[in-house]
């Protein structure tokens, strides 16, 4: 059984990779599960997940709670705020598709920016809720 979380973050994934302007903001492919030792700002990993059951007499559902992370080395908030909205645009107009499951929602709950870590890196949070059917 594929699980809902993995299933979605993966979806989610993909979509954001095909959107050319977020690739740009980026700097390429650079949104991971965990950032790589070498990883260079910007760029975005996945944080947070939970899948609540939701089911149905009729269909297994989930609820999700996702987060994704942006770090930026840019002074300011600029550069990660763009990230976050630039994320947000897409996912909220996009087709996606889920392997194994049904997207009946997804919307964006909440854009979060933190004051500079220690390293003097800017975090942003994109906070995601959706729901989904098992097909």
């Amino acid at each position: 059984m594929t699980s809902p979380v993995l299933a979605l973050r993966a979806a989610v994934r993909r979509t954001l990779l095909l959107d050319a302007a977020l690739r740009t903001l980026l700097g390429g492919e650079k949104i991971h599960d965990e950032a790589p030792r070498t990883a260079e700002p910007p760029y975005v990993v996945f944080g947070e997940a939970d899948a609540r059951d939701r089911s149905t007499a009729d269909s297994v559902g989930h609820e999700h709670r996702l987060s994704l992370r942006v770090t930026s080395e840019q002074q300011g908030d600029a550069e990660a705020l763009a990230i976050t909205g630039r994320m947000a645009d897409v996912l909220e107009s996009a087709s996606i598709e889920i392997d194994g499951h049904r997207l009946v929602l997804l919307a964006v709950a909440a854009e979060e920016m933190t004051k500079p870590g220690r390293d003097g890196r800017r975090r942003a949070v994109l906070r995601l809720t959706a729901l989904t059917e098992k097909l």
